[in-house]
């Protein structure tokens, strides 16, 4: 199985971008990365920049021959925690650089991702979402505990509070964010992005559009292109990788 991959990062309507995407590749395997810096909190694009070297650095080392994809997308978000971490030791706590995060691990025709925070992983297929993961937000623990509806989040006011990130503690808070998918099949689809993506376009529209547009750079450019303009005057960074899976 072959695929193609695109990636994009607009600042939105932010003075700043503190995103950070990318997209690492060998002859089997992909990498996509997106990671959000906390714009609350300072240096929030130091820590997207430095957890974003780690990453790379994580794929890097591993010279494209991962024997234990699930440990590798544990490790590498440990990594980059740690990373993050240690820019932010010493200082107080509301000063420390945090950061939100969402990979995909791609070998073959199977994947493999993570997640921290409300950064998201999508797996698309035939105008659907297949799967995705769910936020670690305060939002998702009411929807879980069915204190609110879905089509409440969007315009909840704690909607973009998380409960877990990179930085900012010294030890990564759990999340059970690591999952597996295997087999996919010419025209399944995974994107990661930033909240600044998905607070923009509904599920239903993600799944949809990447049914009927059949280059994914273009897709992915006009589904960025509507959540900026959905979320004017006030739209935040918004950044994305994605993989489609093609016919050899």
């Amino acid at each position: 199985m072959r695929y193609e991959t695109a990636e994009i990062s607009l600042v939105g309507h932010r003075e700043q971008n503190q995103d950070r995407v990318a997209v690492v590749r060998n002859e089997s395997t992909a990498f996509l990365i997106v990671v959000d810096g906390m714009g609350g909190h300072a240096q929030g694009e130091r820590a997207a920049v430095v957890a974003r070297e780690s990453f790379i650095r994580s794929f890097d080392e591993a010279s494209g021959d991962v024997a234990d994809p699930q440990l590798f997308i544990s490790e590498a978000i440990s990594r980059a925690h740690d990373a993050v971490s240690a820019i932010g030791e010493g200082r107080s706590v509301e000063h420390k650089p945090r950061a939100t995060c969402a990979i995909c691990l791609v070998i073959g025709s199977d994947a493999w991702w993570g997640h921290v925070g409300d950064s998201r992983v999508y797996v698309l297929r035939d105008g659907m979402v297949l799967n995705r993961t769910r936020d670690h937000s305060h939002v998702e623990l009411l929807l879980r505990e069915g204190l609110i509806s879905e089509d409440e989040i969007p315009g909840h006011p704690m909607r973009h509070y998380v409960e877990c990130c990179l930085g900012g503690e010294s030890a990564l808070p759990r999340a059970d964010s690591d999952a597996t998918a295997k087999n996919f099949r010419a025209g399944d689809t995974l994107l990661v992005c930033s909240d600044g993506l998905w607070s923009g376009v509904s599920d239903d529209v993600i799944g949809k559009t990447s049914r009927t547009t059949a280059d994914v750079s273009a897709w992915l450019d006009m589904l960025s292109d509507n959540a900026v303009t959905a979320n004017a005057p006030y739209s935040d960074n918004t950044s994305a990788a994605a993989l489609r899976f093609i016919v050899d």
